[in-house]
C-alpha cells in the first residue's frame, strides 16, 4: 500500500505551490511611465515584485514534491520490476504524463519568475510621442503555472498509487 505519510507531505507541498503559483499572478508586476520632476524625461516605474518570489517558491515546492515521489517509487529505475498487469501500465502511462505535466509547470514558473523581475528602464528625452516601452510579463502566465502545477499534482497521486499496487502485486503473486 502507499505511504499515507508520503502522500500527505506531496499533497501540502503541491497545494502550496499552486496557491503560491495563482499568488503571483495575481500580485505580478505592472509598470507604468512616469514622468521626472522637471518633465525633461519619461521612465518606467514598477509596482511590488513579490510575484517573482512567490514564482520561485512555487517552482521549488513543486520540485521537492516530485522529488519525494520520484524517490518514495524509486523513479523506474531502482529495485525490482513490477509484475505485469494493469497497475503496472497505468504507473508507466501516469509516470510519463506527470514528467510532461511537471516539465511544463516548471518552465512556465521559472521563465514567468524570471520575467517578471526583469525592469526595463529606458529613457525618453524629447521624444514624447513615442514613451518607454514598460514591458512585463504576460498575463497568463504565472497561471498556466498553477494550473499545469496542480495537474502534476493530481497525476503524480495516481502515480504513485498505481506504482504501489504494482510493487504489492510483486510481493504478493496470486499463485
Amino acid at each position: 500500500m502507499a505511504s499515507k505519510l508520503v502522500i500527505i507531505i506531496v499533497f501540502i507541498l503541491d497545494l502550496i505551490a499552486v496557491g503560491l503559483a495563482i499568488a503571483a499572478e495575481q500580485r505580478r508586476s505592472v509598470g507604468k511611465v512616469v514622468p521626472d520632476r522637471e518633465k525633461v524625461y519619461e521612465y518606467c516605474e514598477y509596482g511590488s515584485d513579490i510575484a517573482t518570489s512567490y514564482g520561485a517558491g512555487a517552482f521549488v515546492l513543486l520540485l521537492t514534491s516530485q522529488v519525494i515521489i520520484m524517490a518514495a517509487s524509486r523513479c523506474f529505475c531502482c529495485g525490482k520490476a513490477l509484475n505485469p498487469g494493469g497497475s503496472r501500465a497505468c504507473a508507466i502511462i501516469l509516470f510519463l504524463i506527470c514528467w510532461v505535466f511537471f516539465l511544463i509547470a516548471e518552465i512556465c514558473l521559472l521563465a514567468a519568475s524570471i520575467r517578471n523581475a526583469y525592469h526595463t528602464k529606458y529613457r525618453k528625452m524629447w521624444n514624447i510621442d513615442n514613451p518607454p516601452s514598460c514591458e512585463v510579463i504576460r498575463k497568463g502566465v504565472f497561471a498556466a503555472g498553477a494550473s499545469f502545477a496542480l495537474f502534476t499534482a493530481i497525476v503524480s497521486q495516481f502515480y504513485y498509487v498505481c506504482y504501489s499496487r504494482a510493487r504489492e502485486d510483486h510481493k504478493n503473486p496470486p499463485y
